[in-house]
């Protein structure tokens, strides 16, 4: 009997970390083909932003995501000064990527959770874009900037789609655009919602989250917005292999800021800084595979614990 007990935990850690290392290879996958060379540094108006789009929404579709009015794009304008990344004017189209999941409970599903990770980066970089080095003309790939949490939205994605039953609120999955210029794409987004704002109950947002260091720890700003966030981020933290860094407030400063000041519950999450930051050395051989799927194992279980909430979900304002 001890032998049996013993040869069951031992096929369960099999399954479990094979578990892992399919989520991995994903992660890889998804992160390889984004911060590719082809996609020349993703910028707004540009075809390999395009082309990043079409590929997101290629897995929304894949993962049966529903489209708002019959589209999975949100079109929008995006200024941008003449010859900076090759523009050849000052104005250029981009688009958000949006699709949901509706929910299982008949009350609940009118109530959404939204997910996101921007697609965009700096191209070319040069002057008067947020390279870091200005001085070099130079495909910035962002691997982890943020190639990485879109690698993350659509591991989860994928993990929601195998769920028998659907979680009891309706989630919303968007990858935006124009993140780089100043939050563009989720302030239109905020602007054009496709549902009532007073149903959009909490936001989860991951700009980089492909560089998990060795101490393991996923940082998160704005736990504290909604209900008992803060103890449900570190009660999922236990047996997650991952040491989370939870702040109630400190909410940052990427697209979930954007539904923050909307007044929308928001937590964003990172695996940290690193020199490599807005520079053409961010590049895919730096990037975390393990880590990121552990990442998007954690996140997976926020989604659907908070999707899955009896509590009721109320915006609280932090400093």
């Amino acid at each position: 009997m001890k032998l049996n007990i013993v040869f069951c935990f031992f096929f369960m850690s099999i399954i479990s970390n094979a578990q892992k290392n399919t989520m991995a290879e994903t992660f890889y996958k998804h992160d390889k083909y984004l911060s590719s060379d082809k996609l020349e540094g993703r910028f707004v108006g540009t075809k390999g932003n395009n082309d990043a789009a079409s590929y997101i929404k290629k897995y929304f579709k894949k993962y049966g995501l529903k489209e708002f009015n019959n589209n999975y794009y949100q079109s929008f304008k995006v200024f941008v000064k003449e010859g900076i990344n090759k523009a050849k004017s000052d104005s250029v189209s981009t688009q958000n990527v949006v699709g949901y999941i509706e929910g299982s409970d008949e009350k609940l599903k009118n109530e959404f959770i939204v997910i996101g990770a921007h697609y965009d980066h700096w191209g070319w970089g040069g002057s008067g874009s947020g390279s870091k080095k200005k001085d070099t003309i130079a495909i910035h790939n962002g691997a982890d900037d943020n190639a990485s949490g879109v690698s993350a939205l659509l591991c989860i994605l994928q993990e929601v789609s195998k769920l028998k039953i659907k979680p009891k609120r309706s989630i919303i999955f968007i990858s935006f655009s124009g993140e780089e210029e100043g939050l563009l794409g989720s302030k239109y987004f905020i602007n054009h919602l496709p549902v009532k704002k007073e149903a959009i109950k909490v936001m989860l947002n991951m700009d980089m989250v492909g560089r998990l260091n060795a101490e393991k720890q996923i940082y998160m700003g704005g736990a504290g917005t909604f209900p008992n966030g803060v103890e449900l981020m570190k009660k999922l933290g236990q047996n997650s292999g991952l040491n989370p860094v939870v702040f109630a407030g400190d909410v940052g400063g990427s697209d979930h800021v954007s539904f923050y000041k909307a007044s929308i519950s928001a937590v964003g999450f990172h695996t940290g800084g690193h020199p490599q930051y807005h520079t053409p050395e961010d590049d895919i051989d730096l990037i975390n595979f393990e880590g990121g799927a552990l990442v998007s194992k954690y996140i997976y279980n926020a989604l659907v614990s908070i999707a899955n909430y009896d509590e009721e979900l109320v915006f609280i304002k932090r400093d």
